[in-house]
């Protein structure tokens, strides 16, 4: 894998809040079938370079680049229209809808197809789409472990649930890079094995480059091929999760051992 062309890539990324450097000429790529780990504490930058990734801050150096195509500039529209998705610390559900109709205007970007004039006639062609993302929204569900809930409304569900739910409406149009950020939090361990599995079959079966940040490090070892560790907005340390587990500097400034 490792002889594959990035489909993600940031290069000599910096960002300043003021007089405090949060990123200070980070490189980082994913590859398409890739899982990916971001490791490292409290304030090393972490969601700082998810915002800048997935387009919602601008960096102050740096370009981004998707497929090899300076992003840099992109909004985060563009980006997600372009197959790249995320999901957020705190659940950024749409509450007053249902599960099932999270997972409908996840899709509708694409268009129904005759626009405003076949929505009134209800064309065959538009009811077959709603049919067909309707079908692919309950596939989705089901494969997150979550298909009971189609009807709930989303901002009633518990944390986990509410975690799986937002992970399937990442998904529910297929991603070629999605974003986790802290996807673990708060699920069970039934709920992060269904989250495993649902990654794994992504990045295999799909061909999506994953990039996680995660504070549980058994869970990102277990999980990923490789891992990238941040500190105090740099990169400290990168490769395979044994290597990383081995080095000195990791144990020291995140495991806890010196």
């Amino acid at each position: 894998m490792t002889d594959r062309p990035y489909v993600l890539e940031g290069s000599g990324i910096g960002v300043r809040f003021g007089g405090v450097k949060a990123l200070s000429g980070v490189d980082l790529g994913v590859r398409a079938g890739e899982v990916c780990g971001l490791i490292g504490p409290n304030g090393a930058g972490k969601t700082t370079l998810f915002d800048v990734l997935s387009g919602i801050r601008r960096p102050d150096r740096g370009r981004m680049l998707l497929d090899g195509v300076d992003i840099t500039r992109r909004s985060p529209v563009w980006r997600a229209r372009h197959g790249m998705r995320r999901t957020f610390q705190r659940q950024q559900l749409f509450g007053q809808l249902s599960v099932a109709e999270n997972l409908l205007v996840a899709q509708e970007w694409r268009g129904g197809g005759g626009g405003f004039a076949a929505d009134l006639a209800g064309s065959p062609a538009r009811r077959r789409r709603e049919r067909e993302r309707r079908e692919r929204g309950e596939r989705v569900l089901a494969d997150c472990g979550i298909g009971a809930l189609g009807a709930s409304y989303a901002g009633g569900l518990p944390v986990g649930q509410a975690r799986m739910a937002e992970l399937a409406r990442a998904v529910a149009d297929p991603p070629r890079v999605l974003l986790l950020d802290e996807p673990a939090s708060g699920l069970s361990a039934a709920e992060r094995e269904r989250l495993a599995a649902v990654v794994r079959r992504l990045a295999g079966e799909g061909g999506c480059a994953v990039l996680l940040v995660e504070h549980d490090v058994a869970f990102v070892m277990d999980l990923c091929t490789r891992v990238v560790v941040l500190d105090l907005g740099a990169v400290l340390a990168e490769g395979a999760p044994a290597v990383i587990r081995a080095d000195p500097r990791v144990r020291e400034a995140y495991l806890g051992a010196s």
